[in-house]
């Protein structure tokens, strides 16, 4: 334990100062994201500017859609462990799936368009858009 010094946030300061949720914090140091903190007399978390760096470097990477696991290497390289080869091939990586989920949403929007472009929009009990939803693909 120790007490606290103005550098130190409160885990409330710190969810506050990275717009990050106090239970997404918590989950971060139970997986080994965030390391455990050290606690003032009274018992709470105290967190330094480094972590406040780390959770903001966390926050930014998973608003890019990086999973937890490439976020640890990309945190790994950042430690000292690993090359900037690595954060290219493993970004490179990630680049190909947000293209490939880009165009899995644009067949998803043709295929909405379409659909709702059948629809009469009118007082009838048929609606194509629910035919098209009742269709029987849900199979391999």
């Amino acid at each position: 334990m120790r007490k606290n010094s103005d550098a130190d946030l409160t885990i409330g300061r710190l969810s506050a100062e990275a717009r990050v949720n106090i239970e997404t914090i918590r989950y971060y140091e139970r997986i080994g994201l965030m390391a455990k903190p050290p606690r003032s007399d009274a018992g709470r978390r105290l967190y330094d500017a480094a972590a406040s760096r780390r959770l903001c470097f966390i926050r930014r990477a998973r608003e890019l859609g990086f999973s937890i696991e490439e976020i640890r290497a990309l945190l790994g390289v950042s430690g000292g462990k690993g090359r900037c080869a690595d954060v290219h091939a493993l970004t490179i990586r990630h680049l190909g799936e947000v293209k490939r989920k880009i165009a899995d949403l644009r067949k998803l929007e043709r295929t909405l368009a379409r659909t709702a472009e059948r629809c009469a929009r009118d007082a009838s009990p048929d609606c194509p858009i629910i035919e098209a939803l009742s269709e029987p693909r849900c199979g391999p």
